[in-house]
């Protein structure tokens, strides 16, 4: 059994950043709404609890509070933002409205030492204090400390930025540790979790494999599975992972719509039906999705159309399994690749008072429209953990870590309407492009440009440019190139790419796809601008 971190969340943007900052530390943790009961809490049986920021107020929401079994077990507590303030409140101090929203960046002062802040500063005073760089975002504010704790931090705006009862393993800040703007924010964690909490830092994917394989097994049986490949990062490694699990009772369904990059059919059959010999089924609907797209150029109606589709073409090859075949008795499961950030944006407190920013649905509903049970191998790991894991069961580091393809593939990199033409010249644009960042070295670094950026592709404008050939004028079609660096998807900036990068992209594009004649290059940051530009 791993030690366990319980993570309460009140609503806050970002407490998936605070579970992602406590696994990086190789230590399990699960994030549950605050309104949970006092029985689970026991029964979780955490090794410490964190409690999370929130866009409410404590005097304003008296129910958004921690269950009372927090305070009973014993163990360290850390508070963080709204989370400090449901502290003092529930202890016995005071909370008041700010007269200033504190949001952004602001240098906190330590004092007293405590264990959680001892020998960690970014910088020290003159006066010799010592110093942390961190992220605000509040309006509320601890006036009054509860009884047994004494100052840990402050800002001239926030004189209690930071509290802290040692003698019962309670801490908490009014900023927040886990965003990367919070520079010790990581080391701040890292001592409450390792530290003061004792956790053993045995969460590893290599040493995750064995345990998942096993309740993989337990959970199916001598069952059947069938699970829709789509080459992406979480399908691919929920697929080799069942493979090492139970074999040839795994079937895959590979749907290639037309819309994939350049040989990515050819690659992802190679891999698993020639590499880990799996089963699979390739299912060429190209001619189906194309036809359904043609006349079609607003990406809503797009994407609905590839997604409606997908269904019906699996569901066909479902169907098949199910009634069994080639002395297969028939899937009684569907494997899908939800990952945790899908667990969690789908749940939201019970009280409703946790913003759910989007819902989750499995593919379509197909669970219950094929009447298959849910098999979810990778439903506890961040983006991350799974693409270590993908590594651990023997995909190769280059597939693992592709930066993010969409799920209507080229369908929304195609501006407007969708045509063979068009995907065929923007495939081998993009290949050109591809290729050049992985060529390309950054000399600072050592790194590859195509490991330097999130997510970069190109898009096919449907628009013509006029352009000069040898003696003669070429009347061709026009793509931008897309390339940004961010840390969440949150937000992105776009990367500033080597001239002469750009320049060699540019040169083989319109030397070597006939049919393009002019490339630009996006330079907009998320926001105003989204990263797909449909």
């Amino acid at each position: 059994m791993h030690d366990k971190i319980l993570i309460l969340d009140f609503g806050s943007q970002v407490t998936q950043l605070i579970a992602r900052r406590v696994r990086e530390a190789h230590v399990y943790c699960e994030i549950h709404p605050n309104d949970v009961s006092d029985a689970f809490v026991r029964e979780f049986a955490p090794k410490a609890i964190i409690l999370s920021g929130s866009h409410a107020s404590t005097y304003e929401a008296e129910d958004l509070r921690a269950p009372q079994a927090v305070w009973d077990l014993g163990v360290p507590v850390l508070g963080i933002c709204y989370g400090m303030q449901t502290m003092a409140a529930q202890l016995g101090g005071a909370v008041e409205g700010g007269k200033t929203r504190e949001f952004g960046y602001a240098e906190v002062r330590a004092h007293g030492h405590t264990r959680l802040l001892e020998g960690i500063q970014d910088f020290a005073t003159a006066e010799g204090h010592g110093m942390l760089k961190v992220w605000m975002s509040h309006g509320d504010k601890v006036t009054t400390l509860p009884p047994g704790f004494k100052l840990m931090a402050s800002t001239p705006s926030c004189p209690i930025a930071g509290m802290a009862d040692e003698a019962r393993g309670y801490y908490a800040v009014q900023f927040h540790p886990e965003v990367t703007h919070t520079v010790q924010g990581r080391a701040l964690l890292e001592r409450f979790v390792l530290q003061i909490a004792g956790a053993r830092p045995d969460w590893v994917m290599r040493d995750h494999v064995e345990a998942a394989v096993a309740r993989i097994r337990e959970q199916v049986g001598d069952e059947e599975v069938i699970l829709g490949l789509s080459g992406g990062v979480d399908s691919s490694v929920a697929a080799a992972l069942i493979h090492r699990a139970i074999g040839e009772q795994l079937t895959c369904v590979f749907v290639d719509h037309g819309l994939l990059r350049l040989n990515e059919g050819d690659m992802v059959m190679d891999m698993f039906a020639g590499k880990l010999h799996a089963r699979v089924i390739r299912v060429d609907a190209s001619e189906l999705f194309l036809g359904e797209l043609a006349g079609v150029s607003d990406p809503e109606a797009k994407r609905k159309i590839i997604g409606r589709l997908f269904v019906d073409v699996f569901k066909a090859e479902a169907a098949k399994l199910k009634a069994g075949s080639g002395g297969h008795k028939g899937a009684s499961f569907l494997a899908q690749g939800t990952i945790y950030p899908d667990v969690i944006e789908s749940g939201g407190a019970k009280t409703k008072k946790a913003t759910t920013i989007k819902s989750h649905h499995n593919v379509g509903g197909l669970p219950e429209q094929l009447g298959l049970k849910l098999l979810e191998p990778l439903r506890d790991l961040f983006k991350d953990e799974v693409r270590e894991l993908g590594v651990a069961v023997g995909l190769p580091p280059e597939m693992v870590y592709r930066h993010p393809f969409p799920g209507p593939g080229l369908g929304v990199r195609i501006l407007g309407e969708v045509k063979k033409e068009y995907a065929d010249l923007l495939r081998r644009a993009d290949a050109i492009f591809i290729e050049e960042l992985r060529n390309f070295r950054d000399e600072a670094s050592g790194k590859s440009w195509y490991d330097l950026t999130s997510q970069a592709f190109t898009v096919f404008l449907p628009v013509k440019s006029v352009g000069v050939m040898g003696d003669g004028r070429t009347y061709d079609y026009v793509v931008a190139l897309r390339a940004v660096q961010t840390s969440d998807f949150m937000t992105a900036d776009w990367a500033e790419l080597p001239y002469a990068l750009l320049k060699k992209v540019s040169g083989r594009i319109i030397n070597e796809v006939r049919g393009i004649n002019r490339v630009t290059y996006d330079v907009s940051s998320k926001p105003p601008a989204t990263i797909e530009w449909e």
